[in-house]
């Protein structure tokens, strides 16, 4: 007979497993029994709670954007003004829960997993629209009609600084990612960009 409430306990360690060995192996390329084997349970539990790796994966993906979400929220009701909140929207990206190895490997396959998977591409989609209308909202009151564009390159930096990082042998380091994009930002807001 299963134990009452170890069903979450389980999942969250099969997650959080999930995120630690395709941060290792920089691919989905791990197998579930591997997964398993860290979370300290068997393959055919994790296939029990999950079904496959990918299901199991886009749970993990799932996990990571909660947290995102929930730093993005806190940060935003503090941020007393558009400079507060594009600074939050930046900052909050790259701290040591969303700027780790395994996560940014993780995303990196996440795109990938999305160019070929109907439910990775809706979640990627909806991430991206709520990240999108958050800094067009920042940007807005500060360069009024040009704030798309500008959300769409505040964006693209941000995709770019974690691909730059997967790439990268060292640990994330999430300031120097932070000052970078800010940096791009604010001269964009100046129109010292090409």
């Amino acid at each position: 007979m299963p134990k009452l409430g170890m069903e979450p306990i389980r999942r969250d360690a099969l997650i959080k497993a999930a995120i630690i060995e395709i941060g290792q192996a920089g691919s989905l390329d791990v197998t579930v029994s591997r997964i398993a084997k860290r979370a300290g349970m068997s393959a055919a539990l994790a296939h029990h709670y999950f079904g496959s790796k990918e299901q199991m994966f886009l749970a993990a993906m799932r996990h990571l954007l909660s947290v995102y979400g929930a730093e993005i929220r806190g940060a935003l009701t503090t941020a007393e003004s558009p400079q507060a909140r594009l600074r939050a929207l930046v900052l909050i990206s790259f701290t040591g829960a969303n700027f780790r190895r395994e996560v940014v490997a993780a995303w990196l396959n996440f795109y990938v997993m999305a160019q070929r998977q109907n439910e990775a591409a809706r979640l990627l989609r909806v991430y991206q629209a709520r990240l999108r209308s958050n800094l067009r909202h920042a940007l807005r009151p500060m360069v009024g009609a040009r704030s798309a564009s500008l959300a769409e390159g505040v964006a693209a930096m941000i995709d770019g600084v974690y691909l730059h990082e997967a790439l990268g042998t060292g640990e994330p380091d999430g300031a120097r990612a932070s000052a970078a994009v800010l940096g791009w930002v604010e001269a964009a807001i100046r129109g010292d960009t090409a």
